[in-house]
């Protein structure tokens, strides 16, 4: 039999699928497995490279064959389509992921550790919770406008909803008793979630002040605690860009390109990357934005200069840029944060 050089896995739940070849590409077998015997397929197999699509379980796998002796390579799903030959099954992703992993200029995602998996949960467990909270919300804003009962956007306007639904209120007297009761659930629930997720904004608060590396982040003006946290779940090792350009550009950051027979044409940001982080920097130029209506910046400074020229928007963008490679040199080079585009000239 000859020298399996690389081994693409297609993984799944229970079934995964396996296709090894040599270094020159010849496939020496194709398997399906089930996930007992995957682990024991590979405990018994002789060390060599393990490509995975960077999906669901591939960080928990990486660590498990690691420490047996293999080599685990990462690849995001939109690097592998290309080698996909023909119609999509587990046989011809499995052999698409081991060609692509073959690929000398190939980008690999950095496997994360335990504990990075665990901020993340905390970090999605949070989203999942306010986008309940907006959703019961809303669905109680528009209920109640079917009896006349109107409030605007945003979990400030709900106390008016509780004033107006309150005995003796001149408007809701003709209500039916099931309206009080159905309102009165939906509150329930909103006070509910509104609880655990101050229980998980203490959560990370704290864990950013144990942390120095999260600490030292938030002195960047529209850093805070949740941006600190997910920087440390989500983003691969800063040593792995070569410049702030690179790390602004794997967040979608920087223009969508369009360019050809040297002509450059930039279009509007990518949006490519990890969307998480991006959307976190985004919101905290907001606010950064939105502080220099009381505190104008200098009119020679890069951010008066922006918001002279620019719409809010965009301008929030070009700082989130800025912010993203700032924050990459902070990590890198082990630097405290220096005054920022609100002095920068």
């Amino acid at each position: 039999m000859k020298e399996v050089s690389i081994i693409g896995v297609d993984l799944a739940k229970q079934v995964f699928q396996l296709h090894g070849a040599t270094a020159e590409g010849e496939v020496v077998f194709r398997k399906k497995l089930s996930r007992k015997q995957f682990l024991a397929f590979m405990q018994r197999h002789p060390g060599c490279l393990v490509a995975m699509e960077a999906c669901a379980t591939a960080h928990y796998w990486a660590r498990t064959l690691a420490p047996i002796g293999h080599e685990v390579r990462l690849i995001a799903p939109k690097f592998v389509k290309p080698y996909l030959k023909n119609q999509k099954n587990d046989m011809a992703d499995a052999e698409a992921i081991a060609e692509a992993a073959s690929r000398p200029t190939m980008r690999f995602v950095e496997v994360k550790t335990p504990e990075q998996q665990g901020l993340g949960m905390i970090f999605r467990l949070r989203n999942l919770l306010v986008g309940q909270r907006t959703q019961t919300i809303n669905a109680l804003r528009g209920h109640l406008a079917e009896f006349g009962l109107i409030a605007g956007k945003g979990r400030e306007n709900i106390d008016k909803l509780r004033a107006a639904l309150e005995p003796g209120h001149d408007g809701t007297k003709d209500l039916p008793p099931a309206v009080h009761h159905m309102a009165q659930l939906c509150f329930d629930q909103i006070d509910d979630l509104s609880r655990r997720i101050a229980e998980l904004d203490a959560q990370i608060a704290a864990a950013s002040k144990r942390s120095p590396f999260s600490a030292r982040l938030q002195k960047m003006p529209g850093v805070g605690p949740v941006t600190a946290m997910a920087l440390a779940a989500f983003a691969p090792p800063m040593e792995t860009f070569r410049q702030g350009r690179d790390f602004s550009a794997w967040l979608g950051l920087v223009p969508r390109q369009h360019s050809s027979g040297g002509k450059q044409r930039l279009g509007r940001t990518s949006k490519s990357g990890q969307r998480d982080i991006r959307r976190l920097l985004i919101i905290g130029a907001m606010a950064v934005i939105s502080g220099a209506k009381i505190k104008p910046p200098a009119e020679n400074s890069w951010l008066g200069r922006m918001l002279a020229r620019k719409p809010r928007m965009l301008a929030a963008i070009a700082l989130a840029n800025k912010m993203a490679r700032m924050l990459w040199a902070m990590i890198t080079k082990d630097e405290e944060f220096r005054g920022g585009p609100l002095m920068a000239n």
